[in-house]
């Protein structure tokens, strides 16, 4: 109901361009899909207001139904990625081929921009991939992606992923680059698919996906650098700014201090690095010495269970206390006549 009041309210001034933020994304299925052919009948109506409509949206099949020119729009800085004109004539049908066909031509555009099909760069032994920048991501975020694929054969569409999780496509994006960044997905055109390491880490107990976690760390050029300075430190410790600093000279476009909180995020989780926000140091987290086993108690070789005997304790003996001595009775002295 509110959606309806607040486009009912933007009609009642008679308009020339109606701009709409997300029109339709907080309501049910049904709904939404009467909302916009509501909307898109007014539109028609040559002899009335509004002439224009500019509508954001991230839903691409809603696009496709209701734009005439679709303005897909790049990110890190925001700019315009494309325009592509929308020839399908209305009323347009979700099921028709030219609009499946259209939709498809959107996602290819999209996923082409946000995570391309880049071939990996020939590197030398022991030489470290370029420096990239860490999504802002929970470790959890990452994990739970994993768990998901696993659960659906290992491969699922980046948009059905967005649609079932009913997350923002952003989101999405940002956690799937998280977990291509860490070697557990590859991203063939739409495709968000397990690598060999990605099954290891989701069939792994959880100390197991720990350590694994722990190795993909490493195997990025920040993580490595930090680990060889601690490790050549006298005291095991480094300053936070002198993190922040290697941050910075890899990546000198971008925000450190939210790469640096992804980074403490991330090593906390696979137990690379502790971090002490009192003194801003980073070290080795302390290894657990492990339980002293209780002593076993010495085999009973005499039954025939090999059961353990164990010895009784002694019981203390009770403390006898001494009678007090008996005095003899008095004697009466003599009587005397």
């Amino acid at each position: 109901m509110k959606q309806r009041v607040g486009i009912a309210r933007a009609l009642s001034v008679d308009p020339e361009i109606l701009f709409m933020d997300e029109p339709f994304s907080h309501v049910d299925a049904l709904t939404a899909e009467s909302l916009r052919a509501e909307v898109i009948d007014i539109w028609a109506a040559h002899d009335k207001n509004p002439s224009s409509v500019l509508m954001v949206s991230h839903d691409i099949a809603e696009v496709v139904y209701m734009a005439d020119r679709i303005v897909v729009l790049g990110t890190h800085p925001g700019h315009i990625l494309k325009i592509v004109e929308n020839p399908l004539p209305r009323p347009r049908d979700y099921r028709g081929a030219d609009f499946s066909k259209l939709v498809d031509q959107l996602h290819d555009i999209i996923m082409g921009h946000e995570i391309p099909d880049v071939p990996e760069p020939v590197l030398q032994p022991n030489e470290l991939p370029p420096a990239e920048s860490l999504p802002d991501v929970l470790p959890g975020e990452i994990v739970g992606i994993l768990e998901y694929l696993d659960a659906r054969g290992g491969t699922e569409d980046v948009f059905r992923i967005a649609t079932e999780t009913d997350k923002e496509f952003g989101d999405i994006i940002k956690v799937v680059k998280a977990a291509e960044l860490l070697d557990f997905v590859d991203t063939p055109k739409r495709m968000v698919v397990l690598t060999a390491d990605g099954q290891r880490f989701v069939k792994a107990t959880s100390q197991e996906r720990q350590n694994i976690w722990k190795e993909q760390l490493l195997k990025l050029r920040i993580f490595k650098q930090v680990n060889d300075m601690l490790a050549k430190h006298p005291r095991a410790k480094l300053d936070a700014e002198l993190v922040q600093e290697v941050i910075i000279f890899n990546l000198p476009h971008e925000n450190f201090e939210k790469i640096f909180e992804t980074f403490i995020r991330w090593t906390h989780f696979g137990n690379l690095f502790a971090y002490d926000e009192d003194t801003q140091k980073i070290f080795y987290p302390r290894k657990r010495a492990p339980r002293n086993p209780k002593p076993k108690s010495d085999v009973n070789n005499g039954g025939s269970d090999n059961t353990a005997s164990t010895p009784m304790p002694e019981t203390p003996a009770a403390p006898v206390e001494s009678a007090p001595p008996v005095e003899p009775p008095a004697q009466n002295p003599p009587s005397q006549a």
